[in-house]
């Protein structure tokens, strides 16, 4: 497909960032182009592994160990990844980078228009005051440009037409969103969080707050969403789209105003800069199939395409002006990148409870919010601070696999459930260091001649503190909630593997320090914005994609201002 105009707007990656852009965009009447690396997708159609078993699948939901090893060797690693799902993820033998020694870092994607938005957790918390002003109070990283107060508006907007179900708890490090009903605890978890908060004043455990449909508005049945249904497969899609993707949601209600163009299966190559105007003129394509070259031309630009996929562009994308990479004048695109780090927490066993059970398979958990170094306080032991997820469920049929028992004992042990277990898994915030950094390869190429990006991210001393003290809670925490048989673990976790990368084209007062001002916005070129996760200047330790929504549409109406103002 070749494209023979230009457009207002040239919005790059159609996932949770992209999508805002583009509705956001389209419903103030401006013609925009969405440039998606991956494949089209059509809801529906392409979830091609929704309402199926395991035994009606070949391989029971399993992916070949032998593709898994030859295509697959990162994105298999994923929680989601499986024969059901392997559709929308990227091969990565097609699909190279590189990191340094002793450095492993997992790049997991999306390869389909909506992104990872498709397949992600679905976990939605606002950010605090103490998140915004973190780096600010002990001097790590630069200072947010912005504060709760320039985003609570936003997250408002967004929140309204996504739906998030989950309960009000007047916390101020965890601020309110605007709910739709909560799900409900299992009978474990309303245990452990009375015992919990008992033992531990401190600490408050809440039903997770989740991008899914519990009470559907009318903007939300008019697009064809609907209720969730509790089959907890979420990342195969829903055709009832009943959790929040920009495929069920973002992505429809902008084709609705008729301005949208979606052009797939397109590599966005570079950035390219008029030199006389001192504004990015468009961008370079190819395309992924015929591997056909074309400069498309647009008035604005939005990078969404991932933290790493918008510092590949914009990497990428030198010139006379700027010979380091787009809009580089402070030197630090590309530093500063950061991931939350997991995998570390506690299981166990929940006596009693034999004649409970639940209804559905609820897709969330319970949250447990944070609690150490609030208001930046700092406790001594580290700085910055960590929540957990978990739950409390009980065992299935699925505890037979891979047993030695089998006939008629094996069949009447199954028809009743299993025991009750409680699991609490930390995540913990990043640190801004400027030796994390993404860069491209001097040497090495993709199939279609763009250098691939080179990662350098590590964990810090702080971050190994703060795993020590994610470990010691979690036991704690579950042995005050009366579980028993208790195993911590402290499982390795390398950078990436969360899936919530942020940083390197952070947003920041200073253009001699930063890379994008308080609107999202280029210091150095005023009609580029970048509003996924390279614009963050930390972490904090909540998910973040609820943020990227938010800022996406902050940016949005304040580039729409500006040109209708006449000055983009």
């Amino acid at each position: 497909m070749s494209i023979d105009q230009s457009f207002d707007v040239i919005v790059v990656g159609s996932g949770m960032s992209g999508g805002w852009a583009a509705k956001e965009f389209c419903e103030r009447g401006m013609k925009v182009l969405v440039i998606e690396r991956g494949k089209k997708t059509e809801r529906s159609v392409d979830y091609v592994g929704e309402n199926k078993e395991p035994w009606d699948m070949p391989l029971r939901d399993r992916v070949d160990p032998k593709l898994a090893e030859s295509d697959y060797p990162v994105q298999s690693t994923c929680y989601a990844f499986r024969e059901s799902t392997r559709n929308f993820f990227i091969n990565d033998r097609e699909n190279p980078y590189s990191h340094a020694e002793g450095a492993p870092f997992s790049w997991l994607r999306g390869d389909q228009v909506g992104g990872k938005s498709l397949m992600w957790a679905r976990q939605s918390y606002r950010w605090s005051d103490t998140d915004f002003g973190a780096n600010k109070a002990d001097g790590h990283g630069t200072d947010w440009p912005i504060r709760y107060a320039d985003v609570q508006p936003w997250y408002d907007h967004v929140e309204r037409f996504v739906g998030i179900s989950g309960s009000a708890e007047g916390l101020p490090q965890l601020p309110d969103s605007i709910f739709q009903p909560p799900m409900e605890m299992t009978c474990v978890e309303k245990e452990a969080k009375a015992k919990i908060e008992a033992a531990f004043p401190d600490r408050k455990l809440i039903i997770g707050r989740a991008a899914h449909l519990t009470q559907p508005t009318e903007e939300q049945l008019a697009l064809g969403r609907g209720t969730c249904q509790f089959r907890n497969q979420c990342e195969r899609g829903c055709s009832f789209g009943a959790y929040f993707s920009s495929v069920a949601a973002t992505l429809p209600a902008a084709e609705n105003t008729g301005n949208l163009t979606i052009l797939p299966d397109s590599h966005v190559e570079r950035i390219v800069y008029d030199p006389a105007t001192k504004r990015a003129s468009g961008v370079q394509v190819v395309n992924r199939k015929t591997r056909e070259r074309q400069e498309i031309g647009a008035r604005v630009i939005f990078l969404c395409a991932s933290t790493i996929g918008t510092l590949q562009v914009l990497l990428n994308s030198t010139s006379e002006a700027f010979p380091e990479g787009f809009g580089n004048s402070s030197g630090v695109l590309g530093r500063y990148v950061m991931d939350h780090h997991h995998r570390v927490g506690a299981r166990g066993r929940m006596p009693g409870f034999e004649d409970k059970y639940y209804a559905g398979r609820r897709p969330n958990g319970i949250y447990l919010v944070r609690y150490a170094n609030i208001d930046n306080r700092t406790d001594g032991e580290f700085l910055r601070g960590y929540a957990f997820q978990g739950g409390g469920e009980r065992s299935s049929w699925t505890r037979a696999l891979g047993g030695g028992d089998f006939g008629a004992d094996l069949k009447d042990s199954l028809r009743t459930p299993g025991p009750w277990y409680f699991n609490l898994q930390g995540f913990g915030e990043h640190l801004p260091n400027a030796d994390n950094r993404v860069t491209l390869h001097k040497s090495n190429t993709d199939d279609f001649g763009i250098p691939i990006p080179h990662m350098e991210i590590r964990w810090g001393e702080n971050e190994r503190k703060m795993r020590k003290a994610m470990r010691r809670d979690a036991e704690a925490m579950l042995e005050a909630a009366g579980v028993v048989d208790i195993e911590s673990f402290e499982n390795e976790a390398t950078p990436g593997h969360c899936i919530h990368e942020m940083g390197g084209a952070r947003m920041g007062h200073d253009p001699k320090t930063s890379v994008l001002n308080r609107w999202n916005q280029s210091h150095d070129v005023a009609n580029v914005f970048a509003t996924d996760g390279s614009a963050f200047a930390s972490t904090a330790c909540q998910n973040p994609s609820l943020t990227f929504m938010a800022l996406t549409a902050r940016a949005v109406d304040y580039a729409a201002r500006q040109m209708q103002e006449g000055q983009l």
